[in-house]
Formats: structure tokens, C-alpha cells, sequence
């Protein structure tokens, strides 16, 4: 399957009355962090419509495998493992249920994390392993189906991937709760499954930071000295310190003996 076809196959599927169900409840788990994201840039890769139109951010970006797939005129048209963007040049960037069918996931995590700020935010959206789909996704019937089609992958094998391209997660949300073959717009399950972040939601959404290098205080020259034992001035100045130590302790003595 190749990915255009992936693509067409995909937003159907979020055209669908189960498809807007769901991206309903994704944008209601995302809307309090894109809400306070501000920036210049962001950018979506995905299949479903736009996730980030809530978010202040000025120029938005969306993606398509081909120019006849772009649903308007600033798509991005491009292989999604080779984004032809400046490093550190986006605030925000969204990857939407496309590492499960794109035939390199890892080159398309490690441009994301390319184009990602020092201090931008990179957002994963991908089916649970462990969701309610989940034994649907491993029936060999449902295979073929879309959502089914394609590679879930776990949030911990995610983990280690952000690690490899100097990434770490900063909070892991679940949403999409429903029960085993079960509607997906339910509300009272959705509230509770949200309130406490049950990790059995149909889908995740993985938060990811760039590491930030541990600053190390700058010590004086004096500082240094005294770490290291060494001295600008050489013995002489370390023979005098002593000395001058001694005496100190001799003067403390004899005021003792006064007293």
C-alpha cells in the first residue's frame, strides 16, 4: 500500500461518523496545550482535519504525499522522511496517526524532531496497543480494515525513539475511551477515562520536549584553586597560605589560655 493511498484510505475513514467521533475527542484533549502555544510556524502530518486551528499560532502548516492529495494551497507537499524545512524552524509540530503506515517510521520521528525549536513542542497522536481496538486490530479480518491497518506501536517504544534524537516525554494523555465494540462518543466514559488518564483509551497523546544540556555554574579562578589544590602563584603562595594558618591557630590558642 503505498502512501497516498494510506492517505485516501485514512481520511475517509475521519470523514466517517466513528472517524469524527473520534477526532472530536482528540481536539478536546489537545485544546488546553495548543491553546497556550504561541509562535511563528506549526505544522500537522496526518490524514484527518486540522487539530490545531484552536492554537494562536500564526502560520499553520498541513502535509500531503501528493499535490493532487493537498486539500489547500500551503500544504506541504513532500516524502514525510525528508521535510524540506530549516532545523529548529517550527513552535509546534504534530504528528497524527501516521507512524503507523508510513514505511519509515523512525526517519519520519527523527525529521519531526529536526524541525522542532529548542523551545517547541512535539505532539504524537497514535492508536494504544492496549485500547479498546485493540483485539479488533489483532482479528486478521479487521487487519484490513482501516484504523487496523498498519504498525501500533507502544508509548515506551516511542519513548526511545524521542530519546535517540535528544527528545524526552513530558506527559502521556489518553482519550478515545470506549468499551470493546462500543460507540465512541461516550461521555460519561470519556470524562472518567480523561479525569484519571486511564491508559486503556483507544488513542494517545505523547507530549515531547527537546533535553536541555544541564548548565554548569562557572567558577572563579580562586574557586578553581581551591577544587583543584593548585595555585596561580605557585608554592610560594601555598607555603605562605599555610603558614599564615598556623599562626592564626597559635593567636586563637594563646586568647584561650587568657581567657
Amino acid at each position: 500500500m503505498t502512501l497516498a493511498q494510506a492517505v485516501r484510505e485514512g481520511r475517509r475513514f475521519w470523514a466517517s461518523e466513528e472517524g469524527a467521533a473520534l477526532w472530536q475527542a482528540q481536539r478536546a484533549c489537545l485544546g488546553p496545550l495548543c491553546e497556550s502555544r504561541f509562535g511563528l510556524h506549526s505544522l500537522q502530518l496526518g490524514m484527518a482535519a486540522r487539530l490545531t486551528d484552536m492554537c494562536p499560532i500564526r502560520h499553520a502548516l498541513t502535509w500531503s504525499p501528493t499535490r493532487a492529495l493537498a486539500e489547500d494551497a500551503s500544504a506541504l507537499v513532500c516524502d514525510p522522511g525528508a521535510l524540506p524545512l530549516p532545523d529548529e524552524s517550527l513552535d509546534l509540530v504534530l504528528v497524527h496517526h501516521l507512524l503507523e503506515v508510513v514505511p519509515n517510521a523512525h526517519h519520519l520521528m527523527r525529521e519531526a524532531a529536526r524541525v522542532t525549536r529548542d523551545d517547541g513542542l512535539l505532539v504524537v497522536m497514535g492508536w494504544n496497543p492496549f485500547g479498546a481496538d485493540a483485539l479488533g486490530h489483532l482479528a486478521p479480518a479487521r487487519r484490513r480494515r482501516w484504523p487496523c491497518k498498519g504498525h501500533w506501536r507502544r508509548t515506551g517504544r516511542l519513548r526511545e525513539w524521542l530519546a535517540f534524537v535528544d527528545f524526552e516525554i513530558e506527559r502521556v494523555d489518553y482519550c478515545g475511551f470506549r468499551l470493546p465494540g462500543g460507540q465512541v462518543h461516550n461521555l460519561g466514559l470519556e470524562t472518567l477515562g480523561r479525569r484519571y488518564n486511564l491508559p486503556v483509551g483507544g488513542c494517545y497523546l505523547i507530549v515531547a520536549r527537546r533535553k536541555q544540556a544541564p548548565i554548569q555554574p562557572a567558577r572563579t579562578l580562586f574557586q578553581r584553586d581551591a577544587v583543584t589544590g593548585n595555585s596561580w602563584l605557585g608554592p610560594a603562595a601555598l607555603h605562605q597560605g599555610e603558614r599564615s594558618r598556623r599562626e592564626t591557630h597559635a593567636r586563637d590558642d594563646r586568647m584561650t589560655e587568657v581567657d
